[in-house]
């Protein structure tokens, strides 16, 4: 059920590193991206796959992680991603990518809840430190990196009462407040 699916689709930051996730299995992501809608059917995303311990550090160096979670500096070593999805923007193609890595990255991410996996679409990149460590052409505009691995921590959907901030109680489980459906329909 696709309810289900989207409802297992959380933004998980904590992983069982010592998970692998294989190549083909990234491109299998990647193709339910590359199937998905595109604005003007453009299709002008690009990606950059890693799954090897020594790419995945050197991108996991390039990332900040839960703003909201201000005592925390991301996901400690064993607890790391196996994976990662670079999502590009092919600039010979188009200066427009938001709806179409919107689209994509919740494709990858729905195929990966679907396989028992998690991830977590990170935007705060230092974004010159990854090109540069990844030797990505500058036509290739950085727009998200998709971590990827199977999921080390518990999250819990919850009802907002006006505070949409996550958090994370003592057991270390991560609370995630939704507003209410009557507060975000604005129509009868």
């Amino acid at each position: 059920m696709l309810l289900d699916l989207i409802t297992r689709n959380r933004s998980y930051r904590r992983f069982c590193q010592d998970v692998a996730i294989e190549g083909d299995t990234l491109r299998t992501l990647v193709n339910l991206a590359r199937l998905s809608a595109s604005a003007g059917n453009k299709q002008p995303l690009k990606y950059f796959l890693s799954c090897d311990t020594t790419t995945n550090s050197v991108i996991f160096r390039t990332l900040a992680w839960a703003a909201y979670l201000k005592d925390w500096q991301g996901p400690e070593e064993g607890e790391r991603p196996s994976a990662y999805i670079v999502v590009l923007g092919d600039t010979t193609i188009s200066n427009r990518f938001e709806v179409d890595a919107g689209i994509a990255c919740q494709s990858i991410l729905l195929g990966a809840a679907e396989l028992g996996l998690g991830g977590c679409i990170l935007a705060s990149i230092d974004r010159p430190k990854l090109r540069e460590s990844l030797g990505l052409p500058v036509e290739y505009e950085i727009l998200l990196v998709i971590a990827l691995g199977k999921p080390k921590e518990t999250v819990v959907l919850e009802t907002a009462d006006g505070d949409i901030k996550y958090w994370r109680d003592a057991t270390g489980i991560h609370h995630v407040p939704k507003r209410p459906l009557d507060e975000i329909i604005l129509s009868k």
